[in-house]
């Protein structure tokens, strides 16, 4: 259902995660969130990250927030995206040193970033039945919603995703494992929902890393399946949002070679989403018109204008060039203007993700006004405001 997108052409957000403040030390640990909030430390230091972040994107100029992902851990390439509710849900114990069954697993060996990267992704067994555990994802996103007007979405690691990094010694293969993780993500979703979240993001179904990879034991077909069966129920409720890209753990793509989202189209097709995010900035634009071609007209259509694997930061010309390229096969009714992915804890600096977030809605400004559309108020790129003027 739209929401928060409806009637607004060139709506613009991001991904997801923001680098941490320098002073934001403290990590959850494994605890629920609303026990961690009890600890004076990390109340204080919790609750001023998400207010930076939202200061920012609002600063940018952004439609629609986030909240940088603040309940991630700061631990080695974005563990905690995994570890997050790998630590909390019943059912897991312990942890394994192996590296798991993700496409971005080959080919990786010592002397390669990923290689160390993957080395820290020390995940549980899974050695009972799935069950819910205190995920509280409405009770993180309540934290951001009550400090701004504006529109919080909430993303979330996919149940399918998890389950690439998890050690089964349960279930008797993966497809049962996912489709259990997908019943207790499916429910906690559906919380997050009933709390009022007006957008919820799953994040990176294995759909496009695994196909032709890894298609004996989980199929496309069956992964498209699961993934529906997570996003269950959601559709009557809230706008909900299927996030894909190509990697970002240390700002690294995963694959070592370049692979392309065509082959998958025809699955992401099927989701049962109102939007779908796609890299476009990292590949210079090059699969635009596939994504036109390949998502039926019903779906909006996210694209990165925004890299989050350089540090080079974007010139607006360069944003605007972009977007129009992507106007010439997407109508502005469907397009929505986003980063390529997050920006991580570590891949780069706080300054570097606001100017790339400032970037991207000064591009857009330049083709709203160029199809005679509202343009958004950018405090950062108001002189009148500047330090030094």
């Amino acid at each position: 259902m739209l929401t928060v997108s409806k009637h607004r052409p060139l709506l613009t957000t991001i991904t997801g995660s923001l680098p941490r403040p320098h002073w934001f030390v403290h990590n959850l640990a494994g605890r629920p969130f609303s026990l961690a909030m009890t600890d004076l430390a990390f109340r204080e230091q919790y609750s001023d990250a998400v207010a930076a972040y939202l200061s920012d994107q609002t600063r940018a100029g952004l439609d629609l927030l986030t909240d940088g992902d603040a309940r991630c851990d700061l631990d080695l390439g974005g563990r905690s995206w995994f570890g997050y509710p790998a630590e909390r849900l019943t059912g897991l114990d312990g942890h394994h040193l192996g590296r798991g069954r993700t496409a971005s697993s080959r080919d990786k060996a010592p002397g390669d970033i990923m290689f160390e990267v993957l080395e820290a992704r020390v995940l549980p067994n899974v050695v009972a039945a799935i069950g819910p555990g205190p995920l509280e994802y409405a009770r993180v996103w309540k934290v951001a919603q009550r400090q701004t007007r504006k529109p919080v979405k909430f993303g979330a690691i996919s149940a399918q995703m998890l389950a690439t990094g998890l050690n089964n010694l349960y279930y008797r293969g993966r497809r049962e494992l996912i489709m259990a993780l997908a019943e207790v993500m499916n429910a906690e979703f559906n919380e997050l929902a009933d709390a009022g979240c007006p957008v919820i993001q799953v994040e990176e179904p294995a759909i496009h890393g695994m196909l032709g990879i890894d298609d004996r034991e989980v199929s496309a077909e069956f992964l498209v399946e699961a993934f529906n069966r997570e996003v269950r129920g959601l559709a009557d409720k809230t706008e909900v949002w299927c996030h894909t890209c190509w990697g970002n753990p240390a700002a690294q793509r995963t694959e070592t070679r370049r692979r392309r989202y065509s082959e998958a189209l025809a699955y992401f097709d099927k989701l049962e989403v109102d939007v779908l995010t796609f890299e476009a900035a990292d590949n210079g634009g090059d699969e635009l018109a596939s994504f036109a071609a390949g998502i039926a007209s019903g779906k909006k259509i996210a694209i990165g204008v925004v890299s989050h694997r350089s540090l080079q930061v974007e010139r607006p010309d360069q944003v605007a060039d972009l977007i129009r390229r992507a106007l010439t096969v997407i109508p502005p009714e469907r397009l929505i203007i986003s980063s390529d992915c997050g920006f991580g804890r570590q891949g780069m600096s706080r300054l570097h993700a606001f100017y790339k977030m400032v970037a991207l809605t000064r591009g857009t400004n330049i083709v709203r006004r160029e199809l005679g559309l509202s343009e958004a108020d950018i405090l950062a790129a108001d002189g009148k405001g500047a330090l030094l003027a």
